[in-house]
């Protein structure tokens, strides 16, 4: 009943702007947080000068955890899909831990990739999908396969920006307020790479909902969730034998108005992307950094195919 209401104890202490009345006041909400957010990602900025700012909002997005009070308010004790949803909608990816963002332990293991592709193109008449990425992850397979039915869980966050539609008209069609929309999938359990590529690319094809039916069961908050807006972060959990088949990423361009409205000569224009994945176990005795260091020494880079 009392609307919007700022509690002192629960704002940030900051300097006043009139020094002569008074030299502190509180502050709070999205002041606040813009301020600690631009704080964080001048940290990251500085620790990573070569980052990309895709990547420094997908670091923060993909530190971020939810508090246990966060938990208790939105999450059942066996929650859905539908109740994740929720809980992102009011309390997003929750809160951000710049210790975690930069830095990585033993048993927790992050990959950067920063990558362009051209999403459309012209082929006569006619506009189309263009360029899809597949990134094959350097998992350390035989430590994997050893750990047998031991839970791993993985994180894929992808980060991009969006050129928003000229005018109103973008309001009118969710195709037509983001220049471009991106998403992420990973192959199922032995799932090779040709199927996975023809799977890509059928869901490239399909102009409804991009469903690849990629094991939606093992992912906490699912693709039909997690594709909303232009920073994608979800959560897959099972064994480690079948994380160890499960090491590609493919990245695949949806519908935006680049390529409905192509009169105005955006089409052919290239985006940038960041995905960041990190791989982590509850076993704290687990070294799954120097395998992966180790194979990405003697190989070449990250293979990337169009």
């Amino acid at each position: 009943g009392l609307g919007c209401f700022t509690c002192d104890d629960l704002s940030v202490l900051t300097t006043y702007y009139r020094p002569a009345e008074r030299l502190f006041t509180c502050f709070g909400q999205t002041s606040a947080a813009t301020a600690q957010a631009a704080w964080m990602a001048a940290q990251l900025q500085a620790a990573y000068p070569n980052a990309w700012p895709e990547t420094i909002r997908g670091l923060m997005i993909h530190s971020a955890d939810w508090t246990f009070q966060m938990r208790q308010q939105f999450l059942p004790e066996n929650p859905s899909k539908g109740d994740y949803h929720r809980l992102l909608r009011t309390c997003g990816y929750g809160v951000p831990d710049l210790a975690r963002a930069r830095w990585c332990a033993q048993n927790s293991v992050n990959l950067i990739v920063q990558g362009r592709l051209q999403p459309y193109v012209r082929d006569g008449t006619r506009y189309a999908t263009k360029d899809m990425h597949i990134h094959q992850l350097p998992w350390p397979r035989e430590v994997l396969l050893a750990l047998g039915e031991q839970t791993v869980r993985m994180r894929v966050t992808l980060s991009y920006f969006i050129e928003p539609s000229p005018g109103e008209i973008g309001w009118k069609d969710r195709y037509r307020y983001a220049s471009c929309a991106l998403r992420f999938d990973v192959n199922n359990v032995n799932e090779d790479m040709d199927n996975f590529n023809r799977r890509l690319n059928a869901a490239a094809r399909d102009e409804s909902e991009f469903d690849t039916d990629s094991g939606s069961d093992r992912w906490l908050i699912g693709k039909n969730t997690r594709h909303r807006g232009s920073v994608h972060s979800d959560i897959w959990e099972g064994t480690a034998a079948d994380l160890a088949t499960s090491n590609l990423i493919g990245i695949y361009p949806a519908i935006g108005w680049w390529r409905e409205r192509h009169g105005l000569g955006r089409w052919n224009k290239e985006i940038r992307y960041s995905l960041i994945v990190s791989l982590s176990t509850e076993a704290e005795t687990v070294d799954l950094y120097t395998p992966i260091v180790n194979m990405i020494r003697i190989r070449v880079p990250i293979e990337i195919t169009r």
